[in-house]
């Protein structure tokens, strides 16, 4: 991997991990665009280092409401009252939210492997994104505040959470969408979708760092993808800024016009190289 190709594609993980328009669909679809054949071990290794700065783009973002949660967490556990504040309540919820993830991830592991490796899926199901979006902005009355939150929102994002296991199905368009379907706001949804982006976000990441001991010649061609990783967390910081004003006040249907785009062009491009 190249210096140029590291850095391209830390921008295009940082920018559609928190974009709805899917980073998994991305990085699979964006080599393919370019002809670009990136060698299995580099890229495994990438993946593993644009993911930990994207998380540390959401570390660094919400550090304050992320130690209030914490905070409020363990001090209700010590006064034996868990619900007893909103920030321990957000604590559990971000717990809840992550199962329906966790537990399909590890169910349909192989499955979704799969899946990862074939530039067409990953077309295919950003029309499910784009439907997704869609739905979301057509029919739903988001009025409520992340206040009002509750653990059956929490549980129906965890649903969307879970939906984005399969490549091109964006994880921040399913959670919020899912948010939204329950009544909360578009920047109240995308708070806690980031949010809850955590956990499955520092899963993934320390189980790809235990898994980098297996990688041939790693030291070789680290510092080019520290690079991307760098870029991965200077954008997510920017990207998550940029995208939580925008929600405020505008719809997310440019998001599934875009999808709907780059899965027409994936299947033109599949068809035209046969």
């Amino acid at each position: 991997m190249s210096l140029l190709q590291a850095i391209l594609l830390g921008i295009v993980q940082a920018a559609t991990e928190f974009l709805p328009i899917s980073s998994s669909a991305h990085l699979v679809l964006v080599p393919f665009l370019l002809g670009w054949q990136l060698p299995t071990d580099q890229a495994f290794v990438f993946d593993v280092l644009v993911q930990l700065g994207t998380l540390l783009a959401v570390i660094v973002y919400f550090w304050r409401d992320l130690w209030a949660i914490v905070r409020g967490w363990g001090l209700a556990l010590l006064h034996r009252k868990p619900f007893e504040t909103q920030a321990a309540r957000l604590g559990w919820y971000l717990i809840l939210a992550t199962i329906p993830a966790g537990v399909l991830g590890l169910l349909f592991k192989d499955v979704v492997e799969r899946a990862f490796a074939s530039p067409l899926a990953a077309g295919g199901f950003l029309l499910l994104t784009a439907a997704l979006l869609w739905a979301a902005e057509r029919w739903s009355q988001p009025t409520q505040s992340l206040e009002t939150l509750d653990w059956k929102m929490a549980l129906w994002m965890g649903a969307g959470q879970a939906l984005a296991i399969l490549p091109g199905v964006s994880r921040s368009g399913a959670t919020i969408s899912a948010g939204m379907a329950r009544g909360l706001r578009r920047a109240d949804a995308a708070r806690f979708s980031f949010l809850m982006s955590l956990p499955v976000m520092l899963a993934a990441g320390l189980l790809g760092v235990l898994d980098l001991r297996h990688v041939q010649g790693l030291m070789s061609f680290l510092p080019v993808l520290l690079v991307g990783f760098a870029v991965a967390a200077l954008v997510g910081y920017l990207v998550i800024r940029w995208l939580l004003g925008y929600l405020s006040q505008r719809s997310m249907r440019p998001f599934a016009f875009y999808c709907v785009a780059l899965a027409v062009l994936v299947g033109v491009v599949w068809a035209v190289r046969g």
